[in-house]
């Protein structure tokens, strides 16, 4: 290990651009602790610490809502965005084949960004009316004001997904990934502290639970993040002139967990965005839409309903975006046309079918598990009765898979600049 870090701290390149990211980084928990004015702190983080709904979205956001900083939405619009213009690439044609082309590719980012604009803006005052409607005080001021909280927090999200977008730019992990690991660990001391302060021994045997618990997630998260079934490639054997090229054996890896953990990152973002929408109408004058909001409302504080709700939507995700990335046409054409084949499978469209279902089959076990970790915490808050650790799952699956990939990139970046040496 301290091999590898005397080689990229002496990679000038590679070096600067971990410095650079760390920066990035750390102006991002800098404007993380610039609360908007006019908000009652205090009371605010007693709200967060005791709701289960809303923890999970301080988590997501980077941690920097329970203390309404001026990035306090994180870069949950921009990813609600994102899953809009992905959900119409598979719906519109034309926007599929522009996916397929680098100058599409570039508009389509363009309109992303440009859609993270209003999504932001509703985004923040529905959470605002949902804070507001919890009767704490939180918010006071008149419609100035709250115009100038949303223009406020809307420009702290658009200034996190510019760090986000410099952050890939440097190839040392994915920004918006790296943003919310950097909430995550921010808190962490917070809750050692909380912990250690509010220890009691009656609790001794619970907490080695937790951390037992916690220990076999992280090596499972692991095994099914580094977990592949690898099929058998053969290279047909070519004769050009006296001299015989090809004839290898390879294997083609497919990973059980494709989509990493862009599915619960989705997940959170889709199960915000009704109760947002219903606090727009819980004051309507329409008797029937303030019945229905207040419903909705109501239904997702329910913990059963919510916790099934975003398990079905990790496991949905989990295929919808392998779907997207994962192209067995692709790799069966590529197959064929470099003289490759999986044996006993025939080229072509019997190639691509195979690698469909063998991916299929495989992603169920990554999927289930991501969408038990997703819920782990709903079911060990409701057999213990403890908060304390009530947003670990997630937490640890972000955590432990963005410093897998992290590494992975940095590893790459080195080996690379070793080929050139040579």
């Amino acid at each position: 290990m301290f091999d590898k870090i005397t080689k990229i701290w002496k990679i000038r390149d590679l070096r600067n651009n971990i410095l650079f990211v760390l920066l990035m980084l750390a102006f991002f928990r800098l404007f993380a602790h610039i609360p908007v004015p006019g908000v009652n702190v205090d009371v605010l983080r007693d709200i967060f610490s005791s709701n289960q709904f809303l923890g999970m979205l301080n988590v997501f956001s980077g941690g920097s809502m329970d203390n309404f900083s001026i990035v306090m939405m994180g870069i949950a619009p921009y990813i609600t965005s994102s899953i809009i213009f992905q959900l119409l690439g598979m719906i519109l044609p034309k926007l599929e084949e522009m996916q397929k082309e680098e100058s599409g590719r570039q508009k389509i980012n363009t309109w992303t960004r440009l859609g993270t604009v209003p999504l932001a803006m509703i985004q923040a005052y529905g959470m605002i009316k949902l804070l507001n409607s919890s009767g704490a005080g939180i918010l006071s001021g008149g419609y100035f004001d709250l115009l100038t909280i949303i223009i406020t927090i809307t420009a702290g999200t658009i200034f996190l997904m510019w760090i986000g977008e410099l952050i890939s730019e440097k190839k040392i992990g994915n920004g918006i990934s790296l943003l919310i690991f950097a909430g995550i660990i921010a808190g962490l001391p917070t809750g050692l502290q909380r912990i250690i302060f509010t220890f009691d021994q009656s609790q001794l045997f619970m907490l080695l639970g937790f951390i037992f618990i916690t220990l076999i997630t992280i090596i499972g998260i692991v095994i099914i993040n580094e977990g592949q079934r690898n099929i058998p490639v053969q290279y047909a054997r070519q004769i050009r002139g006296n001299r015989a090229f090809g004839g290898t054996s390879t294997h083609l890896p497919l990973r059980v967990n494709t989509a990493g953990v862009i599915p619960i990152i989705f997940a959170i973002s889709i199960i915000v965005f009704p109760t947002m929408i219903a606090q727009f109408f819980v004051s309507s004058k329409y008797a029937i839409l303030a019945n229905v909001s207040t419903w909705i409302i109501k239904v997702f504080e329910n913990q059963l309903f919510y916790g099934i709700f975003y398990f079905i939507l990790v496991v949905g995700f989990t295929y919808f975006y392998t779907e997207i990335v994962f192209k067995p046409d692709q790799i069966a054409e590529n197959l064929q046309k470099q003289g490759g084949f999986i044996p006993g499978i025939r080229p072509g469209r019997h190639t691509s079918d195979y690698l469909q279902g063998i991916s299929r089959r495989i992603l169920l076990t990554g999927s289930l598990f991501l969408g038990v970790i997703a819920v782990l915490p709903l079911v060990m808050k409701y057999f213990t009765g403890m908060q304390t650790l009530a947003i670990g799952g997630t937490s640890m699956l972000i955590v432990v898979s963005v410093v897998i990939e992290t590494v992975k990139q940095i590893e790459s970046q080195i080996t690379m600049r070793d080929y050139d040496s040579i």
